[in-house]
């Protein structure tokens, strides 16, 4: 006896059977990400090209099945959870670089394929994708797009929205989308492609991506410069951008970071170290060491420790094995920790660790903090245990605040994590009502029947 749905029964019908999943027990792997939040799919389908990815949308549509995009799951907030069931569309065998044009800095691709498959691909060329999230290595594009993930290079490069030339993707009804250009200029129609990016889903699904590449730098200066406290680096940080030669990365760490390192590696670092950060600069061979000298001297203010550049590959590596022991420290410390990532004003970083530090105290929370200075984008880390009621209240309370704080900073509640499940009831605080309202209603322009990743972004109207 045949027990299928309609949807699931008009879906054996238009791809192969080793391209969709119905058992629970096969489904189960598809329904969570690196939230820890899981839910159950009805079903997941594995697309090999667009068509394919646009009579699944169309049945869906059709039933008014949820639809859920995928690529590998690192995400952070929710943002691939299946919570309303529905059909989960993974992007796993779409992973193909269909065509890359040196020529023209160019590089069109699946939503499937990860950021190191095409880092590696335009290195052959002399490129690089300047977007560099911690976890390249597994995490797709279609990822990196859904949420604007940039990682470190953004301060001089930008995140993926600047680095994208054009999708195609199609709709919530079904319908089929080029958006974009193939130059590095054009000013033709409203710029679907940027309001796509960072839309977690919600609006259309990828199923291909024209990549802006950038040529690979000659020679790279790694510096780590060392401080008595927060704002003496936040004041480094500051001098760092204000002069001509843009970090190619400029990362932080604070006193809690340091001192949790300190407990689990041996690390060289001076005493009474209050904030770390690690420089990086990048250009012609005949001028890096001159750019390394005037990033020397910006890092020099009041309150700096040490300033250490890098000779060798060696002490390349050596610099970087500080920052490199901060995670496994953390996973060492509190393996279920939450990471929230927010955005403050490069001169507000002081205020936001000053008032984070006073909130967990206050909750009874230790909060370590790290991220990308250059650009505010802040990785807040409570550490808890998941499994104590009493601590996962009070780190809800705790969170809660942090986010009015930041937002009181003239901050904004993610950089590059998205939004998904975790932060949408916290939209409201950001976005005034009328805005969101027009943001809601562009929705429904590209998806009618809300399917596309329904409880995602946006909090439910009031």
């Amino acid at each position: 006896m045949n027990d299928d749905t309609p949807l699931i029964a008009a879906l054996r019908q238009c791809m192969p059977a080793t391209h969709l999943l119905t058992e629970p027990g096969d489904c189960w792997p598809y329904g969570y990400d690196n939230s820890r939040r899981q839910a159950l799919p009805e079903a997941v389908v594995f697309p090999t090209d667009a068509e394919q990815v646009r009579r699944v949308v169309q049945l869906c549509n059709e039933h008014t099945t949820p639809l859920v995009a995928r690529g590998r799951g690192t995400g952070t907030t929710g943002a691939t959870v299946p919570v309303s069931g529905g059909v989960v569309l993974s992007f796993e065998r779409m992973d193909r670089i269909l065509e890359v044009d040196p020529d023209n800095r160019l590089m069109v691709v699946q939503p499937g394929v990860t950021n190191q498959a095409v880092q590696d691909a335009a290195r052959e060329h002399g490129f690089f994708w300047p977007p560099d999230p911690t976890s390249a290595a597994v995490c797709t594009v279609g990822g990196n797009l859904a949420c604007n993930a940039a990682g470190p290079r953004a301060v001089k490069y930008g995140t993926p929205r600047e680095n994208t030339l054009g999708l195609r993707a199609v709709t919530g009804d079904g319908r089929p989308l080029r958006t974009g250009v193939f130059t590095t200029k054009g000013v033709v129609g409203y710029d679907l492609t940027r309001l796509i990016i960072g839309s977690e889903g919600t609006l259309a699904i990828i199923t291909e991506a024209t990549l802006k590449l950038t040529p690979r730098p000659e020679s790279t200066l790694t510096l780590q410069a060392v401080y008595a406290d927060m704002r003496d680096a936040a004041r480094a940080v500051a001098a760092l951008m204000a002069q001509p030669v843009i970090p190619c990365a400029l990362e932080f760490m604070d006193r809690s970071a340091i001192e949790m390192i300190r407990s689990y590696a041996q690390v060289d670092l001076p005493r009474g170290a209050g904030a770390l950060l690690m420089i990086e600069v990048d250009g012609p061979a005949d001028c890096v060491e001159a750019a390394g000298d005037a990033v020397v001297q910006a890092a020099s203010v009041d309150g700096v420790l040490s300033v250490t550049v890098a000779k060798s590959e060696e002490e390349v590596k050596a610099l970087w094995a500080t920052r490199k022991a901060l995670s496994p420290a953390l996973r060492n410390v509190a393996p279920k920790k939450i990471n929230e990532d927010v955005v403050v004003p490069v001169s507000r970083i002081p205020e936001l660790i000053d008032g984070l530090q006073a909130l967990g105290e206050r909750h009874g929370i230790t909060i370590v903090n790290f991220g990308h200075a250059g650009n505010g984008n802040i990785h807040v880390n409570l550490l808890v245990d998941p499994d104590d009621p009493a601590q996962m209240q009070a780190a809800d309370r705790c969170l809660d605040e942090v986010f009015s704080l930041v937002l009181s900073l003239r901050g904004s509640l993610s950089g590059e994590h998205g939004i998904g499940l975790v932060k949408r009831e916290f939209v409201a605080r950001e976005i005034e009502p009328d805005t969101l309202d027009l943001m809601r209603r562009i929705k429904i322009q590209f998806d009618p029947a809300g399917i596309l990743n329904p409880g995602k972004g946006f909090p439910d109207p009031a």
